[in-house]
């Protein structure tokens, strides 16, 4: 649903958004779809030379189709000085992977101020920094351009909150807009855009708006490595982790958001972000050693997986096990930090053959190893065990009655909690969820 902007003054400011990955193309598409003018522009070649060509590098529901209602206002280039010469309002939103130190690797941002003097940017350009950034850098971005002679370009802090396979929701729809500036001019323009939207809108310091970002995610991982424990102790304690997180949930204090147990946190964002707040903190003095307890948790949480197979096989030598999605999270093609590679390398390791299905992602390139099934059904087929890694809703309406005679054995893991313990019993299948009961009621929505 295309929204339009809500002054002539809005509508004058071109968009440009240098890097079109995930967080790029959403942004400039849903810009787009906004009414304004969006150059988007990236280094590699093929992708630019796709997207041209209305072709969608990423899934995200509902994307291909805002580009394709919204084409006219979308361009796509190679150049940083056509991008400059179309745009006024430039988002950067490249990456900020971990290096080996646990550090963002700020190498992409800094080459953007270089080339920036290259090219020359000018006094009507607005840089807002969409990137995941650690606390600092836009002080150190702001010093790096009055360095070389970029003093006139602004300079804005505006962190993104997107959730794969809900983002083009959540920058529509937003739960709030984070402006931090160093001149509430340049602050003003950057707000000028999201008018449209109603949101609120928080206005701050560059530091509180890069603070705010980390800040948020690191909670909401907290939230899921909490509730994690809280399943682990259930399984000791007879306890259904089900109730006990909608118990939790009732209470406004705590809602129920992020307080599903599972086989723990993946992606693109919360590991990477979780690890960068730590470092940060370490390298300012402070040991921040709740995140190191997160951190733990997460990591230990999918090996779990591992114990409970052996459980109900023994020893996983020669044993056929079927893996059930392999993105992070449904509604999304992205394998980083997925669950899925933990599960893969360390059934492989126990002598395991691994099968594995997912409704979209081919991981053949990241699974070495492991065969790629056609379908579902054929990935269970003859299997010892199977392992719901993602909950797909393909997967989770899988008639799994029907499944069940069609293995060696009837273990299931349900690592999602996504599937009716009691429903499974019925069916025959030795399952486990996580920190659930077999005669609970089914999980939460």
């Amino acid at each position: 649903m295309s929204e339009e902007p809500a002054s002539p003054e809005a509508a004058r400011e071109r968009v440009g958004v240098i890097g079109a990955g995930y967080v790029g193309l959403v942004t400039g598409v849903c810009l787009a779809s906004l009414g304004f003018e969006v150059t988007l522009r990236d280094i590699d070649a093929a992708k630019v030379a796709a997207l041209n060509d209305g072709q969608v590098p990423i899934y995200e529901p509902g994307l291909a189709e805002l580009m394709a209602e919204h084409r006219e206002r979308l361009t796509y280039t190679l150049s940083l000085e056509r991008l400059l010469e179309r745009s006024d309002v430039v988002f950067i939103a490249v990456d900020t992977p971990p290096t080996y130190s646990g550090d963002a690797d700020l190498s992409r941002v800094m080459s953007v101020v270089d080339e920036l003097q290259r090219v020359g940017a000018d006094s009507r350009h607005v840089l807002v920094m969409k990137s995941t950034v650690p606390v600092g850098t836009g002080e150190r971005v702001r010093t790096e351009l009055d360095a070389r002679g970029l003093g006139h370009v602004g300079y804005c802090s505006n962190p993104e909150f997107l959730k794969e396979g809900a983002a083009i929701a959540d920058f529509l729809h937003p739960d709030r807009v984070v402006i931090g500036d160093f001149d509430r001019a340049h602050g003003d323009r950057v707000e000028s855009l999201y008018r449209g939207l109603g949101a609120p809108v928080v206005r701050t310091t560059v530091p509180s708006a890069e603070m705010v970002k980390y800040a948020s995610n690191a909670f909401l991982a907290t939230k899921i490595s909490f509730i994690n424990e809280i399943a682990n102790v259930c399984e000791e304690v007879g306890a259904d982790v089900a109730v006990v997180a909608h118990g939790m949930g009732l209470d406004r204090r705590i809602g129920p958001s992020f307080l599903r147990a599972g086989i723990g946190f993946g992606g693109s964002c919360f590991p990477k972000d979780v690890a960068a707040l730590k470092q940060l903190a370490g390298n300012s003095g402070y040991h921040f050693q709740l995140l190191t307890s997160v951190i733990e948790v997460n990591e230990l949480q999918k090996r779990r997986v591992i114990g409970k197979l052996k459980k109900h096989l023994g020893d996983l030598q020669g044993r056929r096990v079927a893996l059930l999605g392999l993105a992070f999270k449904p509604e999304t093609d992205d394998m980083r930090e997925a669950s899925s590679l933990v599960l893969a390398a360390r059934l492989l390791a126990e002598g395991a053959e691994v099968r594995a299905w997912d409704p979209v992602v081919d991981g053949a390139d990241r699974l070495h190893g492991v065969e790629m099934c056609a379908s579902a059904e054929d990935a269970v087929a003859g299997a010892d065990a199977a392992v719901l890694v993602t909950e797909w809703r393909p997967i989770v309406e899988l008639d799994w009655a029907a499944l069940r005679p069609t293995m060696r054995s009837p273990v299931l893991i349900d690592g999602r909690n996504a599937l009716d313990p009691e429903a499974m019993v019925r069916a025959g299948f030795a399952f486990e969820g996580i920190g659930r009961i077999p005669d609970g009621p089914p999980g939460p929505p």
